[in-house]
C-alpha cells in the first residue's frame, strides 16, 4: 500500500508540474568556453538583480529555464578565468542562447593550484555533508581510488593485505555495505571482485564524491552511512591518456583512456587497465615447524601465496547531441581476476595452493536526454546486467606454515573446505532519474533503482550435491521522490522520500527421519518494505562562510553476499533483517586570505547516529571466517574536521582529524532480563581515532619553462582500538590492533605543460607495521616508479 500511495502522488505530481510547464516563460542557455576551445565547468553564471544562480555542467552548458520578457545582464565567473557580464534581451514566447569565451587570469589561477584541490562550486553549495576529491591533481600519483579515499576525513579504507586484497570502507563508523558506490551515478553493487575501488586507477576518475552520512535521492541506494561516487569525464574532447607504474613486490599497473567524438556526435570511448602483484612482502607472526615442532615467534616470513592479477576492458560507443538524445551510448564491460588465498581472517591459517578467480562481461545501456517534451524536463536511464562467473578451487589435501612447510595427505581433501564450486550471480541493475526544474526557486526529482540477483552455480566435484540446486535469490527496489527549494543564493533545502523494497528466495536443511545423514530443503522467502525520508538545508552567513545541517531516517537492506556468503572467507547469514539509522549532521565551511598570499580553509562537521538492527562482522564459532550478525542498537557521536593553508603558488599543507565514538547501546539482550555486560562498550574492531596530514612544495619552470617539479609527503595516524569487546577478559591478555604510523613521500615531475610525466613514491617509509581487518599485516616498505602521457583536443 505504501509504494502505490507513493507512485501515485509521484504521477499527481508530475502530472500538475507538466500541465503548469505548458504556459511556462521563455528561457536563457548557452555555453562557456575558454580562450583554447575547452568546456568550463563548475563556473557561476548569475542574472544582475535577480537572486538566483546557476552552475555550468561538464559540459559548460548553463540554462535557466523561466525568465519574464525584458533585459537582463548575465555575469559569469569562474576559478582560474577574469569575470565577465554581457546584457541580453529575452523576448516573449523566445528562448534565448548567450555563449561566453572566458580568458584565463593569473591571479585566479593560484587559488585554484595553491588550496590544491580544484572548488567544484555545484558540490560545496549542496546542503548535504560531502567532500570531494580532485582526482585530476593525483593522476601523476601510483595511487588507486582506494587509496585517495583513505586521505579524506572521516574515511577508513581497511584492507586484508596488498594489492587485490579485500576491501573495506569505513565511513564516520559505517563500514562495508552501508557504504554504497557509484560510478557516474550508477551504483556498482553487481560488478563483481573484477571492478573494485583497490584495482581501479585514479586516472579513471575526474573528481570522486563523498557523501557522509544523509544521500541525495538522485544517487538511489540504500546507503545507511554515506556514498561514494566516481566521476567520470564525459566531456566531448578526444583524448589518449596513457601511464605505466613499477614498484616493489614486482607489481605492475597499466592505464589506456582514449577517446574520441566527431563534429556529427559520434562518440567513442575507452578505458582498458590492469594490475599484478606477487604480494610478497614480510609479515611478522609466529609459527611452529611442521616436522620438528620447534617454535618461531615474532619472526618475518615472505607472503608466498598471494599473487594476484586483474585485467579490464571498458568500451563505449553511440552518439551525443541529437534531438532524440542528448547521449545514448551502449558499452561492454570485461574482466577477468586471479588471486590466490594466503590467510583466512586471521594470520594463525596459512593455505599454499588455495585460489579464486573470476570474470565480468557486462553489457551497459546509457541514456540521457534534457528538455524532454518540455524545457526543464531532464531523462537519465542507465542499464547493465553481469554475467560474469567466479571460482573458488580448494582441492590440494595439504596443511601449510608460515616456513611454507606442508604436511599432504592421502584421499580427497582440501586446505579448508575443498571445492572446484564454479558459479554466476546473474545480477541485473536498472536505473532511472527524471528531474524537473520548475523555476529558479523549484525543482523535483524522481529516481528508481531496480537490483536483481539470483546465483546459480555447481562443483565438479560434487555435482549431485543439494546445496547448489536450492534457490539463492534477491530482488530489491528503490524508490525516491526529492524537491528542492531555492530560497536565495544564499539559503536552499532538499526535502525527500525513499521506499525501500525487498524479497529473498532461499532454503534452509532440516534432518526430515532423524537418522544421521538425512538432509532435505526447504523453501523459504522473506519480503521486506520500509519508508524513510529526510532534509538537509545550508545557509551562507557570508559569501565565504557555510553552515548546513541534514537529517534522515535512511535503511540498509542486506546484501547477497551477506545473506549467502561469498564462497571465501564471509559464510552467509540468511537471518539478517534491515538495519535502519537515525542520522544527523551539522556543518561548517570557512575560507579566508592574508593579502591573497597567505590563504587559509576550515570545514567541520558534528554527527550523531543511532542505528537499530546494525549489521556488524564477527567471527563464526570456528574462527576461521566472518559472519554478519544483527545489532539490536548502535550510537555513534562523532567529530571531523579539516584545515588547509597555502601560501601562494609554492606550498600547500593541511591536517584533517576524525574522532567517532561508535557504542554498543543494546542494554537487554533477546531473552535476557539482566542488563548485558556489552552495554555501552565501544565497538570493536573499529578505529574511532585517526587522521591525515599532507604537505606539497612547487618549483616552477625546472628544466625549462612549463616544467613544474612537486615534492609532496603525507602521514597517517589511527590510535589503537580493541580487536573483541573491551569490557571482556583482562586487558592484558586481550587482543588489540596497536597504533599506527604511516608515512608516505612523492616526487613529481611534469613536462610538456602536462603531456609528459613522471611520478616517484615511497609507500610507509618508515617501514612500520601496519594492520587492518583482524590484525592482517598489509606491507612494509614499499618504492613505485610512474610515467604517464596525456593529450588532449577539444572541440
Amino acid at each position: 500500500m505504501q509504494i502505490k500511495k507513493i507512485l501515485l502522488l509521484t504521477v499527481l505530481c508530475i502530472y500538475g508540474i507538466l500541465t503548469y510547464a505548458q504556459n511556462r516563460s521563455s528561457s536563457l542557455s548557452g555555453h562557456l568556453k575558454s580562450s583554447s576551445g575547452t568546456s568550463i565547468a563548475a563556473a557561476t553564471v548569475k542574472l544582475q538583480n535577480q537572486a538566483y544562480k546557476l552552475v555550468s555542467d561538464e559540459k559548460g552548458e548553463y540554462r535557466f529555464p523561466s525568465l519574464k520578457p525584458g533585459n537582463y545582464v548575465v555575469h559569469i565567473s569562474a576559478m582560474g578565468f577574469k569575470p565577465q557580464k554581457q546584457e541580453v534581451r529575452i523576448n516573449e514566447g523566445e528562448d534565448a542562447r548567450l555563449n561566453f569565451t572566458l580568458t584565463e587570469s593569473a591571479e585566479q589561477m593560484e587559488t585554484v593550484t595553491v588550496i590544491g584541490r580544484t572548488p567544484i562550486q555545484e558540490i560545496n553549495q549542496q546542503a548535504f555533508n560531502v567532500s570531494s576529491i580532485d582526482a585530476k591533481k593525483l593522476h601523476n600519483s601510483t595511487l588507486d581510488i582506494a587509496s585517495a579515499l583513505d586521505r579524506v576525513s572521516g574515511v577508513r579504507v581497511r584492507v586484508a593485505g596488498g594489492l587485490g586484497s579485500q576491501m573495506e570502507l569505513s565511513l564516520n563508523g559505517f563500514t562495508g555495505r552501508q557504504v554504497k558506490f557509484f560510478i557516474d551515478g550508477v551504483p556498482m553493487d553487481n560488478f563483481g571482485s573484477s571492478f573494485q575501488l583497490s584495482n581501479i586507477p585514479i586516472n579513471l576518475a575526474q573528481r570522486v564524491e563523498v557523501y557522509k552520512g544523509v544521500v541525495p535521492v538522485w544517487l538511489g541506494s540504500d546507503a545507511l552511512g554515506g556514498a561514494i561516487n566516481i566521476v567520470t569525464d564525459n566531456n566531448l574532447k578526444s583524448y589518449v591518456d596513457a601511464s605505466y607504474s613499477y614498484g616493489s613486490f614486482n607489481t605492475h599497473r597499466t592505464f589506456f583512456n582514449a577517446g574520441y567524438t566527431s563534429e556529427s556526435g559520434f562518440k567513442f570511448q575507452l578505458n582498458a587497465f590492469q594490475n599484478y602483484s606477487d604480494n610478497d612482502y614480510k609479515v611478522t607472526t609466529s609459527t611452529a615447524d611442521l616436522f620438528t615442532g620447534q617454535y618461531y615467534p615474532n619472526q618475518k616470513f615472505k607472503r608466498f601465496n598471494d599473487t594476484y592479477h586483474n585485467e579490464t576492458i571498458i568500451a563505449g560507443a553511440g552518439v551525443v547531441n541529437k534531438s532524440y538524445a542528448d547521449q545514448l551510448m551502449i558499452g561492454l564491460t570485461m574482466g577477468q581476476n586471479y588471486k590466490e588465498v594466503q590467510t583466512g581472517i586471521r594470520m594463525a591459517s596459512v593455505f599454499g595452493k588455495w585460489f579464486r578467480e573470476g570474470n565480468i562481461i557486462m553489457p551497459t545501456l546509457k541514456y540521457a536526454k534534457k528538455d524532454l517534451f518540455v524545457k526543464g524536463l531532464d531523462l537519465r536511464v542507465n542499464g547493465n546486467f553481469n554475467l560474469g562467473t567466479e571460482k573458488n578451487i580448494d582441492t590440494v589435501y595439504r596443511r601449510y606454515n608460515w616456513l611454507g612447510q606442508f604436511r599432504e595427505y592421502a584421499g580427497a581433501g582440501s586446505e579448508r573446505e575443498r571445492s572446484l564450486y564454479k558459479y554466476r550471480n546473474n545480477n541485473g541493475l536498472a536505473t532511472a532519474n527524471l528531474s524537473y526544474v520548475l523555476n529558479e526557486h523549484h525543482s523535483f526529482s524522481l529516481n528508481n533503482v531496480l537490483n536483481t540477483f539470483n546465483r546459480k552455480g555447481h562443483d565438479e566435484l560434487d555435482p549431485t550435491k543439494a546445496i547448489y540446486e536450492q534457490p539463492f535469490i534477491s530482488n530489491k527496489n528503490i524508490l525516491g521522490l526529492g524537491y528542492k527549494y531555492n530560497a536565495s543564493e544564499k539559503w536552499n533545502t532538499s526535502l525527500f522520500v525513499k521506499h525501500f523494497s525487498q524479497l529473498n528466495k532461499f532454503s534452509i536443511a532440516y534432518n526430515p527421519s532423524g537418522l544421521w545423514g538425512d538432509v532435505a530443503y526447504q523453501n523459504q522467502k522473506t519480503d521486506y518494505s520500509k519508508l524513510g525520508y529526510g532534509i538537509a538545508t545550508t545557509y551562507f552567513l557570508k559569501p565565504n562562510l557555510q553552515i548546513k545541517a541534514s537529517y534522515e531516517k535512511s535503511f540498509r537492506l542486506p546484501e547477497t553476499d551477506e545473506l549467502f556468503g561469498d564462497i571465501e572467507n564471509l559464510e552467509g547469514n540468511i537471518g539478517l533483517k534491515p538495519e535502519h539509522s537515525y542520522n544527523y549532521n551539522a556543518g561548517l565551511s570557512f575560507q579566508t586570505h592574508i593579502n591573497k598570499i597567505h590563504r587559509f580553509s576550515f570545514d567541520g562537521s558534528v554527527l550523531y547516529r543511532d542505528a537499530k538492527d546494525f549489521i556488524r562482522p564477527s567471527l563464526n564459532q570456528n574462527q576461521t571466517k566472518r559472519t554478519m550478525g544483527n545489532l539490536a542498537s548502535v550510537t555513534n557521536l562523532g567529530l571531523e574536521g579539516e584545515i588547509r593553508y597555502s601560501f601562494k603558488q609554492l606550498f600547500t599543507a593541511g591536517i584533517n582529524a576524525t574522532y567517532q565514538n561508535l557504542r554498543n547501546d543494546t542494554r537487554f539482550e533477546e531473552n535476557m532480563v539482566m542488563e548485558s555486560p556489552l552495554y555501552r562498550d565501544r565497538i570493536p574492531n573499529m578505529p574511532f581515532l585517526y587522521g591525515n596530514a599532507d604537505a606539497s612544495l612547487f618549483f616552477k619552470n625546472v628544466g625549462q619553462k612549463g616544467n613544474t617539479l612537486t615534492l609532496g609527503y603525507n602521514v597517517l595516524y589511527v590510535h589503537d582500538y580493541y580487536l573483541s569487546w573491551p569490557s571482556q577478559g583482562e586487558r592484558a591478555d586481550k587482543y588489540d590492533i596497536p597504533r599506527q604510523w604511516q608515512q608516505d613521500v612523492n616526487a613529481v615531475y611534469t613536462l610538456g605543460n602536462g603531456k609528459y610525466n613522471i611520478g616517484l613514491e615511497c609507500k610507509n617509509i618508515t617501514d612500520n607495521r601496519i594492520y587492518d581487518n583482524f590484525s592482517l599485516q598489509k606491507p612494509g616498505r614499499a618504492f613505485y616508479a610512474k610515467i604517464r602521457y596525456f593529450i588532449s583536443k577539444n572541440r
